[in-house]
C-alpha cells in the first residue's frame, strides 16, 4: 500500500468564478489565464501540485452558462467532461453573486446526475459573516454538498483548509507526474493563453470573444533564449485594425506585456512575434476544436 495519494478535482461553476484563480493559486505559477471577463477559459486545463503527501491536478474547467455559439456548446461540454472524470468535484461559486440563474441551473444538474459535489465560496472578503453564514444555509437547503469552504483565492486567505480536505479524501495512489509539473499543457499553448488573456485585458467586451490565438513557432536559439511566433486570427478585417491599433501600438503593447510576462514565469528571454490575420467563420472550423480539444460536435 502506497502512503501517497493523487486524484483529478474539477472545478465547475459559472464564468468568473475564480476557477482559474484557485489553480493558478494552488500550483503557484499560471496555467490558466485570468480576467475580468467571462468565459476565458476555453478548454479544460490541468494545473498540478503537491500538498502534503497528495499529488492534487485540477480540472480548471470552462464556466458553464447558457449556450448561444457552437464555440459556446463546445466549451460547456467540455466543463462536464471534466465533471465526469474527477474523483472530486468542486462547485466553486462567486460569493457575492450567489444563487444566481447560471449556479441554480448548475445545481439542477448535478441533482438529475445524483452527483457529490463540495461547495466553494470564493471572494469572501467582499462579505460579511453574516451574509455568508445566510449564503451557505440557502445553498445547503437546495442540495446537500459533501462539505462547505469559503475563502478569497485572490489572496489566499482560507484556502488551506480547503486543499487539506482534497489532499486527505483523494484515493491512495502513486503520483501521476513528475514532481516539478505544473501543467500538462505545452509551453507553446500556454504562451498563446498568455496573449489571449493579454488581449481580453486590452481590448473592448466583445472583440476577444471573436478572436483565437495559435502558436505558429516555438524554437530555441543557441543561446538560450525562444523564438515564439503567434498568430492572432479575427473574423473581420475591422477587428484586425483595432487589434492593430494606431501605427501597431495596440499590437506591440499586448506583445511587450505578454513577453514580459513570459519570461517571468520561464526564466528565459522571449522573443515574441504577433501576426494578426482575418480567418472568417473561424468559429465553425473543425480544425480549431481540435487544438483545444474541444468537440466540434457537442
Amino acid at each position: 500500500m502506497t502512503d501517497t495519494r493523487c486524484g483529478y478535482v474539477a472545478l465547475i461553476g459559472a464564468p468568473n468564478a475564480g476557477k482559474s484563480t484557485i489553480t493558478n493559486n494552488f500550483v503557484g505559477s499560471k496555467v490558466s489565464i485570468v480576467s475580468p471577463k467571462a468565459q476565458t477559459t476555453r478548454t479544460t486545463i490541468k494545473g498540478i501540485g503537491i500538498y502534503d503527501k497528495t499529488q492534487i491536478i485540477f480540472l480548471d474547467t470552462p464556466g458553464i452558462f447558457a449556450p448561444k455559439r457552437r464555440l459556446d456548446r463546445a466549451m460547456v461540454a467540455s466543463a462536464w467532461n471534466g465533471f465526469s472524470d474527477a474523483d472530486i468535484n468542486v462547485l466553486v461559486v462567486d460569493a457575492k453573486r450567489g444563487m444566481n440563474e447560471e449556479t441554480s441551473a448548475i445545481i439542477d444538474e448535478l441533482i438529475k446526475k445524483d452527483a457529490h459535489a463540495v461547495l466553494a465560496f470564493n471572494k469572501i472578503d467582499l462579505m460579511t459573516e453574516e451574509e455568508l453564514q445566510t449564503l451557505k444555509e440557502d445553498f445547503e437547503n437546495v442540495f446537500n454538498f459533501d462539505a462547505v469552504f469559503m475563502f478569497s483565492a485572490q489572496s489566499g486567505d482560507h484556502i488551506t483548509d480547503f486543499y487539506q480536505y482534497l489532499a486527505d479524501n483523494l484515493p491512495e495512489s502513486p503520483w501521476l507526474y513528475p514532481e516539478e509539473q505544473m501543467s500538462d499543457m505545452p509551453l507553446c499553448y500556454l504562451a498563446a493563453e498568455v496573449v489571449r488573456e493579454k488581449l481580453f485585458l486590452n481590448l473592448r467586451q466583445e472583440l476577444p470573444y471573436a478572436l483565437t490565438v495559435e502558436p505558429e513557432l516555438w524554437e530555441h536559439k543557441d543561446d538560450g533564449s525562444i523564438r515564439a511566433e503567434m498568430t492572432i486570427y479575427v473574423e473581420r478585417d475591422g477587428q484586425k485594425t483595432i487589434i492593430l491599433g494606431k501605427n501597431g501600438s495596440m499590437i506591440k503593447k499586448i506583445g511587450q506585456s505578454a513577453r514580459e510576462e513570459l519570461e517571468e514565469l520561464l526564466e528565459e528571454r522571449i522573443h515574441l512575434f504577433l501576426y494578426v490575420k482575418v480567418r472568417e467563420n473561424w468559429g465553425n472550423d473543425p480544425a480549431r476544436y481540435s487544438d483545444w480539444n474541444l468537440n466540434f460536435k457537442a
